[in-house]
């Protein structure tokens, strides 16, 4: 019976983590800059006790915007309207969070900066020694590949909506090229991250659905592959 009720509370402690990253747009904002940063450390020498700290650190920031979450929960529903008290309480969780958030972009600064300034740097040069018509040549056989898909498939109009996504593509594209010329893994994570982000825009905005904007991601990485391996 005592093993039912703690794997009960596993559950439900389990779905209340789900409930507030699939909720609160906060949350989701925390996990992405935790895996990111999680990921820069398996890339990095970092010392067991830097490791230790960035965990912490990371652990800290998810278990403010919970207990946040929560908080702000907990007030809609018991009082349900405005309330001057209750804005002072959710303010004041809120301030946690934000506390929590400056502690982590600090540690980061100090743990990751020299390592990825570095890292960057050196990257940078091998793109600046790159042939750079191969990248604007991929783009735009890139741009051409999704015209082509659109006209077949008959949805939207050429730079807005439709299948696939132009945007997805040109920012995988773009991604892809540097991730091949660089061939440096913080380079790589920031344009990832930041197709990542013009995916997000675009889905968030309705503008695409998750299949066009996977299609999209899909053609400008294999345009740019292809192009690369024939050529590099």
């Amino acid at each position: 019976m005592k093993s039912r009720s703690l794997i009960e509370s596993f559950n439900n402690a389990v779905n209340g983590i789900i409930s507030t990253f699939r909720s609160e747009r906060n949350m989701k904002i925390h996990i992405a800059a935790a895996v990111t940063v999680l990921g820069l450390s398996l890339f990095y020498d970092l010392t067991r006790l830097e490791f230790i700290i960035v965990c912490i650190t990371v652990a800290l920031v998810i278990i403010c915007e919970l207990f946040n979450t929560a908080i702000e929960v907990m007030i809609d529903t018991l009082i349900g309207i405005y309330h001057p008290r209750a804005k002072l309480v959710k303010d004041t969780a809120a301030g946690a969070v934000l506390i929590s958030a400056l502690l982590s972009v600090v540690v980061a600064y100090f743990i990751f900066f020299d390592r990825v300034s570095t890292s960057l740097e050196s990257g940078i040069e091998r793109i600046k020694q790159a042939p750079m018509h191969l990248t604007v040549i991929a783009i735009v056989l890139t741009m051409a590949a999704v015209l082509v898909l659109k006209t077949v498939f008959k949805k939207g109009t050429p730079f807005s909506g439709g299948m696939p996504s132009g945007h997805a593509a040109i920012a995988f594209s773009a991604a892809t090229a540097v991730a091949l010329y660089s061939n440096n893994s913080a380079i790589t994570i920031l344009f990832m991250i930041v197709a990542l982000l013009v995916v997000q825009s675009r889905l968030e905005g309705k503008i695409h659905n998750v299949l066009e904007l996977l299609a999209g991601a899909v053609i400008g990485f294999l345009v740019t592959l292809l192009l690369f391996q024939i050529f590099s």
